[in-house]
């Protein structure tokens, strides 16, 4: 069968035979777009310029001596171009999104409203003080709320996300045990924890070791008291942990770090599980970041935007970093930069950014907050458990939940490929999921469950949705289990089929090398 002049080859159906073709290669209108190198030409502009005059050079031995081999393309070509692109694109705005332990829930609209308005969204760091003082109560008032949404009495805004809210607590732990001549080493994370803990120890300076998980997924406490030692200097909790199940036993261990001389920091990344019911200071916790894009909603994808704000107990308070927002006694806020001997921090352990932090975060976490009040974060959470619950025991008897029998899950459901016949992974069931219209879950993670599948429906699904997803989830599965050899090609009806993604990963293809080899032959 030959291919058009778009590239595209006509679908096979499962039973091998084509089915109907197109010229262009759009499926009505599931549009083939191209690469912009393969639609536009060297030299087309959408832009007519005037001639330029010849002008001697400035720069030196610098000057191009090949043509750049960019594309050029007129405008309506450039609209329709990322339009489409658009329109292959997965996003909360289609549907559910699965993805366990990333929190993909709906932002409600209002906050987006709050963030665009002028006065945050035109707000400059280097504004005199008197002028952003709307911008500072918004962050003062989201940091009054984290702190009792917390029970603790400090919190630095200024870190810019999760692995960002883990370096600031750390070195706080680690001025605090500098501050008292104690040079203690090691930091001890569990094998439940988030990945990006024992990273984040490694680069502040501590030898990392691991705490193993009982059959249940959760700290081995045990194990974790026999490590403990002067050595010690603390201990990274993810609670809810990564197995999407709550450390029981987290007052215990907090109990017996703080004996051993230690510190607790508390990755705070499900703390959309938890909000209004459970408070991380009550648990002996020392410092926690907590994702307000996670937590209290905020557009995720292209790296950003985030913010981690950082909530500290009385210990670790006075080594919070630079700069804070105070509000002082007439009403007005001021933003403390520098520590001051006797006064403002003078143990702190220093400036983490530039600047404050990242004020549509703040802004969209303000709306949140205040549109939901205390009782509705309280329900958020129950909701949130409820639906990875049902999600659970809707799918427990067609995939292997390898937990379900220690009891309720927290905000993601767990399975594993155990029972799948050889040849049928994990990855089968979540390029059939494309097939079905889903995002995929996260596969493989966390680590100490093999074939990991983490499912986070989120509080923001309702039944019939969580029902068509379910209904998707089984029908991938039962065809996996059966060893459907169709399922070894999917996708088969998204844009692209299945990619060789190690192969891509490890040789990527950068450069668009036929124009740009063009470009330089003219």
């Amino acid at each position: 069968m030959s291919i058009n002049s778009s590239g595209w080859k006509p679908e096979m159906s499962q039973g091998g035979a084509p089915t109907a073709e197109t010229f262009t290669g759009n499926r009505a209108l599931m549009l083939e777009e191209p690469l912009l190198f393969e639609i536009g030409s060297i030299g087309k502009t959408g832009v007519d310029f005037a001639e330029v005059p010849e002008a001697a050079s400035r720069l030196g031995g610098l000057t191009r001596e090949a043509p750049i081999g960019l594309p050029g393309l007129s405008e309506p070509e450039t609209v329709r171009h990322y339009t489409r692109l658009s329109r292959q694109n997965y996003a909360i705005d289609l549907g559910l999104f699965p993805l366990g332990s990333c929190t993909m829930k709906h932002n409600p609209r209002l906050n987006e409203r709050m963030a665009r308005l002028p006065g945050f969204a035109d707000v400059h760091p280097l504004q005199p003080q008197e002028t952003v003082q709307g911008a500072y109560a918004v962050i003062n008032l989201v940091g009054e709320w984290l702190c009792k949404l917390t029970g603790m009495p400090a919190v630095a805004m200024s870190p810019k996300a999760g692995a960002h809210g883990e370096l600031c607590g750390l070195l706080a732990i680690r001025a605090a045990l500098e501050a008292r001549g104690d040079a203690r080493e090691v930091i001890l994370v569990p094998e439940s924890a988030h990945g990006t803990n024992p990273a984040t120890a490694a680069f502040c300076g501590y030898r990392v070791e691991d705490i193993p998980a009982t059959k249940d997924g959760r700290v081995n406490l045990e194990a974790l008291k026999a490590r403990l030692g002067p050595d010690v200097a603390g201990v990274m909790i993810t609670n809810p942990n990564t197995c999407g199940l709550f450390e029981r036993d987290m007052i215990a261990i907090g109990e017996a770090v703080h004996a051993a001389g230690g510190l607790v920091y508390c990755d705070g990344a499900n703390f959309n599980a938890i909000v209004g019911r459970v408070r991380p200071g009550d648990l002996g916790i020392d410092a926690m970041h907590i994702n307000l894009h996670k937590t209290f909603s905020t557009p995720h994808g292209g790296g950003g935007p985030g913010a981690g704000p950082v909530v500290f107990s009385d210990a670790l308070a006075p080594f919070a970093p630079l700069p804070f927002v105070e509000k002082r006694e007439d009403g007005s806020f001021h933003l403390v930069e520098e520590e001051t001997a006797g006064e403002h921090h003078a143990d702190t352990f220093g400036r983490m950014v530039a600047f404050h932090g990242q004020m549509g975060m703040f802004t969209r976490a303000a709306a949140y907050m205040l549109s939901h009040g205390a009782d509705g974060l309280r329900q958020v959470s129950e909701d949130a458990v409820l639906n990875a619950n049902y999600v659970l025991r809707q799918l427990e008897d067609v995939l292997d939940a390898p937990f379900a029998a220690s009891g309720p899950c927290m905000h993601e459901a767990l399975f594993s490929d155990e029972g799948f016949p050889e040849g049928f992974t994990t990855l089968d069931v979540a390029k059939g999921l494309i097939d079905e219209g889903f995002h995929p879950m996260t596969m493989y993670f966390p680590l100490v469950v093999h074939g990991a599948m983490l499912i986070e429906p989120t509080e923001t699904e309702g039944k019939a949705a969580l029902d068509q997803f379910i209904g998707a989830l089984r029908h991938v599965a039962e065809r996996a289990k059966a060893g459907d050899a169709a399922l070894k090609a999917a996708p088969v009806h998204a844009p692209r089929r299945r990619l060789d993604e190690t192969a891509a990963a490890r040789k990527p293809v950068l450069t668009y090398r036929e124009l740009v080899t063009a470009a330089a032959a003219e």
